[in-house]
Formats: C-alpha cells, sequence, structure tokens
C-alpha cells in the first residue's frame, strides 16, 4: 500500500512565533510540501497558540489542495474551532501546557465515554477522527469501541530506543497494533520522532497508510530547502 505523507508544519510557526513575526510562513510552507509531493498537510493548533494561529487554519483552509488535517486536544472548546474550519480529518491527541512537545498518546480506555460523544459531534460535522494513541491493543480497541474512524500509533519509544535490541521491541508493537487496527477496520497512521535515519522499517509497514513528520523535515529543509527535504523522506519512504 502507497503511504501518505502527511508534513507537518507547526515548527515553521514555531520559528515564526520566536520573534512574533509574519515570517517565515507556515501557509506558504504548506503549498511547497504539497508541490514536492506531500498528500497531506498537518498542525497542531494547541489550546495556548504557542505557534500555528486561528489565521493559519484559516487560510490553510481555503488554500490545502490534499488533505488538511488538525491536531488538537480532546475538548468542547476545540470541537467548535473544528466546526468552524472543517479540515479533513482532525487527529485527537493529548495535550500538557508544560510538554514540549505531545508526551504519549491518549489513554482511550480510561476516556471512552467522553470520546465516544466527542467523536460523534465531530463525525456528525462530516470530519473524519483520528486517535493518536500508543501502540497498545487495549488502546486499539477502545478506538474501535469509540467509533473512530482511524488511529495514528506514537513512534516516539521506538524513534527513541538506543539499543538495537529494544528498537526491535518497539518496532514489534508498532507491527502488532497496525494489524490489530487494520483487523478491525481501522485506517492506521504512525508518527512522533521520525526522521531520515529511522522511517523506513515504519515505512514497511503495510497495514499503515499515513506517516505524519514535521519536526525531521522542518530541520531538514534548513539546510537543503523544503521542497527537497519533503522529496528525500518521499524517496526513503519508498524504499521497501
Amino acid at each position: 500500500m502507497a503511504q501518505r505523507l502527511g508534513v507537518n508544519v507547526d515548527h515553521v510557526a514555531t520559528l515564526r512565533q520566536a520573534r512574533r513575526v509574519s515570517y517565515p510562513d507556515p501557509v506558504t510552507a504548506a503549498m511547497l510540501a504539497e508541490l514536492a509531493g506531500a498528500e497531506q498537510i498537518t498542525i497542531h493548533l494547541r489550546e495556548d497558540r504557542r505557534h500555528i494561529q486561528d489565521r493559519d487554519l484559516r487560510i490553510l483552509r481555503d488554500t490545502v489542495q490534499t488533505v488538511l488535517n488538525l491536531e488538537m486536544a480532546a475538548s468542547a472548546e476545540m470541537v467548535k474551532v473544528a466546526y468552524e474550519f472543517k479540515p479533513d480529518t482532525v487527529t485527537l491527541v493529548p495535550e500538557r501546557r508544560e510538554e514540549l512537545t505531545t508526551e504519549g498518546g491518549l489513554d482511550v480506555s480510561s476516556q471512552r465515554d467522553q470520546l465516544t460523544k466527542l467523536i460523534k459531534n465531530l463525525k456528525d460535522g462530516d470530519i473524519v477522527v483520528s486517535l493518536f494513541i500508543d501502540p497498545d491493543l487495549d488502546q486499539i480497541r477502545a478506538s474501535h469501541r469509540c467509533n473512530a474512524d482511524r488511529v495514528e500509533l506514537h513512534t516516539g519509544r521506538y524513534c527513541e530506543a538506543r539499543k538495537e535490541k529494544d528498537k526491535q521491541k518497539e518496532l514489534s508493537r508498532i507491527v502488532d497494533a497496525a494489524k490489530a487496527a487494520a483487523k478491525l477496520g481501522l485506517g492506521v497512521a504512525a508518527g512522533h520522532g521520525l526522521n531520515y535515519e529511522n522511517v523506513r522499517p515504519i515505512a514497511r509497514i503495510q497495514e499503515i497508510d499515513e506517516l505524519n513528520i514535521g519536526h525531521a523535515i522542518v530541520a531538514r529543509a534548513v539546510l537543503v530547502g523544503l521542497e527537497r527535504a519533503v522529496r528525500e523522506m518521499l524517496q526513503l519512504m519508498g524504499e521497501k
């Protein structure tokens, strides 16, 4: 199965917000990423608006030509935002204000009733709903019971593992989770910490149809330009 590359442009906005100026513009970055072959643009509108702003979401909704994936907290406020801007996909993620980046997946099992209602509200607005979860079979089953359309498997532990045996153990967990999710009829994405050195084993997992990658691509773009950075990632994803 050919995988879709979702380019997360949050870190372009992070650089902009460091000086509270108008550049670099994540909207322009999204356009360049699509021109280079990305088939999805991913952004995380955080409740504290630390990088992506409502203005970015508004313009991206009008300009993205592929798929717009909005990562957001599972809150009533953010559901209203989703209804206003109508992204193609919403990915519900855990969110803590003090974290540098998203740490771990949603605990769907312990929030099943709340998430079921929230997912229904989003799906009633014709929005595809994905849950960002750890590669855990209980979380997969809970996501299915909540009527999510998709799951995104958190690849952080795999990416951060230093010993080869630990990396292989985490990779096996991701493979098992992807197979279980696909068997239940869920679409399967993966992301968090993926880069040019570790992406190939994840890209080889047949059940995964989408990879969301941001920091590594934006960091590479500083050196070689965004279009080349996206094309290089797509090339690695295609090397089975």
